[in-house]
């Protein structure tokens, strides 16, 4: 029979979409809430700018209009020379600021036009950002004559600034996100590393052990939350310490019931052995007393009472022999070692432990099945204590005329810098030599330790054959 018996505990579940950390979910919403700020913020400038830049395109306008006017004017009243004055003027001036100035012939055909801009020259913004930013003001047409004179609102420059001052402030913007998202990374990681704290005391709980206790945090909710583990955690370990201690009760008295059942089997064979051949001895005799008596009717009388005597005799031996043999039919030795195999699979959750016990083919008296129980005992123990292992197996079996008992493990073996309990060693070589048994404790080809003992078929007192009950 192959019984696993190892505890696992339960895995959380798994889903196929990764679920974000705490962290993640703070960083996203601390970046959504700056990108809203920076977008509201950069609206805003952007209002505002349009409106300082219409108000100085106007005014520069307002500026070359009344210029412009007035060398109209000069140039109406002086016919002869007004033309060529104007041009003159004109030509000394260069560019008007803000302004763009060309001048028409009678046909249409353009003879004049302001040189570019050196302010940035030959840098532009971008269209979509000139778009937003260029304000709708109108161009205006002087008539001096035989020429007309077109001036026209040029916004270029501004917007240039503009634009300077908008990629330099969103590189101050974006390197102060970037404080900004390094400062509340460090204080998320200080203020969730609590939380790192409470997972690894969570999933030792989760393997069975309630030893760690959690801190004050100087945190309200996270002290309620480690006050909250902390009772749990008590009050789980004291339900455990009363289970374990239930449990090696419970093993005790199993013990204690085969110890029981080989005393009703002894007492058994007792009463049938003595008791039944000295009730057979008394009906032999009064058997003889009466056929030698038949001729004498008191003692004739006599030996019949003493033979009906004997008959309800040998009646109660036996109503008593199949009450106690009926009692002494209860677990057996296989069981008995199953059922430590689970008490210290349950004390030590984080060891698994395959357990294959098989019913031996022959009973076996108390010495040899306490021996087991015991080799087993200080086999486990040893695995807990010392080996350091994650597996362990535990084969008991009949083989031929013996019983065979091997523990295996897949720690550090005998290698180990604290070898096994020398005493405990000891006293198993001891039990396994008083019934002339071998044992066996190496170390296999791929590890670990290997704990084997055989022992062979006693003809103890169990094992007597007896006759039908008399």
């Amino acid at each position: 029979m192959q019984t696993p018996v190892s505890p696992r505990p339960d895995e959380p579940p798994r889903t196929g979409a990764r679920v974000p950390t705490l962290r993640a979910r703070v960083s996203r919403v601390l970046a959504a809430l700056l990108l809203v700020v920076v977008t509201i913020a950069t609206l805003g400038w952007m209002h505002e700018t349009r409106r300082a830049i219409h108000e100085e395109i106007n005014a520069a306008s307002r500026v070359a209009e009344q210029w412009v006017s007035v060398l109209v004017a000069e140039t109406q009243r002086d016919q002869p020379h007004g033309a060529d004055r104007l041009m003159a003027y004109l030509t000394a001036v260069g560019r008007l600021r803000a302004n763009r100035l060309e001048v028409l012939d009678a046909g249409g055909t353009l003879i004049y036009a302001s040189p570019e801009p050196t302010y940035k020259a030959g840098r532009q913004a971008p269209e979509w950002f000139a778009r937003q930013l260029t304000p709708a003001v109108p161009t205006h047409i002087f008539d001096a004559g035989e020429r007309q004179i077109v001036l026209r609102p040029d916004a270029s420059r501004s917007v240039l600034d503009a634009w300077d001052y908008f990629t330099a402030g969103l590189g101050w913007a974006f390197a102060g996100m970037l404080v900004i998202g390094l400062v509340v990374h460090k204080a998320l990681d200080r203020a969730l590393a609590p939380l790192n704290e409470i997972d690894a005391a969570l999933a030792r709980g989760a393997q069975g052990l309630f030893d760690t206790r959690l801190p004050t945090y100087r945190a309200a909710e996270l002290d309620r939350l480690a006050d909250s583990y902390n009772r749990l955690a008590d009050s789980l370990d004291r339900t455990r310490a009363l289970n374990v201690r239930l449990e090696e009760d419970q093993a005790f008295a199993r013990a204690l019931q085969l110890r029981l059942e080989e005393e009703r089997k002894f007492i058994a064979r007792e009463l049938h052995d003595e008791l039944g051949q000295g009730i057979t001895a008394v009906r032999a005799i009064a058997g003889a007393m009466m056929q030698r008596c038949e001729q004498l009717p008191q003692m004739h009388g006599s030996a019949q009472a003493i033979l009906a005597m004997t008959d309800q005799m040998q009646d109660g031996v036996r109503t008593i022999l199949h009450r106690l043999r009926a009692a002494a039919a209860g677990a057996g030795l296989d069981q008995v070692l199953l059922d430590y195999c689970m008490l210290w699979a349950g004390q030590h959750p984080e060891i698994e432990l395959d357990c294959r016990i098989d019913p031996p083919a022959w009973p076996t008296d108390e010495t040899t099945s306490l021996a087991l129980l015991r080799l087993l005992q200080e086999s486990l123990t040893n695995v807990a204590r010392h080996a350091q292992a994650s597996h362990a197996e535990v084969v008991f079996r009949t083989e031929g005329d013996e019983v065979e008992l091997r523990v295996t493990d897949n720690g550090r073996g005998l290698a180990g810098d604290r070898p096994p309990n020398r005493f405990g060693i000891t006293g198993m070589h001891e039990r396994v030599a008083a019934l002339h048994g071998t044992l066996s404790i190496d170390t296999p080809a791929d590890g670990g330790l290997c704990v084997h003992a055989r022992l062979p078929k006693r003809a103890g007192p169990t094992e007597l054959q007896h006759g039908p009950d008399t």
